[in-house]
């Protein structure tokens, strides 16, 4: 009740445009319907495919390899209006951002049985104390508090610091991540969400994947934001 008064009282701003938000939230109903849908999209990887394809059917690359992962979840394309709340929590640390974003993010999740756990993708150390904080694990901590499935910031862990992904190649990517990633799971988890803003190669979704597959995890998601356009 509190809550409902504060946000009468208080009512959300749009992060994009700066008009009333929606019900209290941070966004409005006009830039929410500007948000770009990520259809048609391979069922597995979440690709971007043509329009001839929208018959759910897997793209090319899953068919011949199926993923570590069962799915990536990426309801949205890395375009605008995404892309600028993504920077600003990524950049500026706007942490009604990365509520916005996990709030978004739980509204897109298929109903059904969920995961046992949900798990940032995580910084090394190093890294983690030159940007002092880990803006997935923002966007992952309000994304447990709306979808109700808890989450840890430890359980997966960076072990290996690595070169940046930006300016890499896939096979670069593939390889400069290769063996970075330990999952603990001592508490036998057997279904389990890893967490991203940006889907781009799959290189990070691949590798956390199969941290989780060599500690036992039985069904491994990923849930992202958004994924790039095609980089095959």
């Amino acid at each position: 009740m509190v809550y409902k008064f504060l946000e009468l009282l208080f009512p959300g701003q749009c992060l994009v445009c700066g008009k009333r938000g929606l019900e209290g939230r941070d966004i409005c109903a006009t830039c929410l319907e500007k948000l770009p849908r990520n259809h048609p999209c391979c069922p597995c990887c979440a690709e971007s495919l043509p329009s001839r394809q929208a018959d759910g059917s897997l793209c090319g690359a899953c068919s011949a390899k199926p993923p570590p992962y069962q799915r990536i979840i990426a309801p949205w394309r890395y375009e605008a209006p995404l892309d600028a709340l993504i920077r600003q929590l990524k950049f500026h640390r706007k942490l009604a951002a990365g509520r916005l974003l996990g709030e978004l993010l739980a509204g897109e999740i298929p109903s059904g049985p969920g995961p046992d756990l949900l798990v940032p993708v995580p910084l090394h150390p190093r890294q983690l104390r030159r940007k002092g904080f880990n803006h997935i694990s923002e966007i992952t901590l309000f994304l447990s508090r709306a979808s109700g499935i808890p989450w840890s910031p430890r359980r997966l862990k960076k072990i290996r610091e690595t070169r940046s992904q930006h300016s890499l190649s896939r096979k670069e990517r593939q390889g400069n991540l290769r063996g970075c990633f330990h999952f603990d799971n001592s508490a036998g988890y057997r279904h389990v969400a890893v967490v991203d803003d940006i889907v781009t190669t799959g290189a990070t979704a691949r590798e956390t994947a199969l941290a989780l597959k060599r500690a036992g995890v039985e069904q491994v998601e990923i849930w992202a934001m958004a994924r790039t356009p095609e980089h095959r």
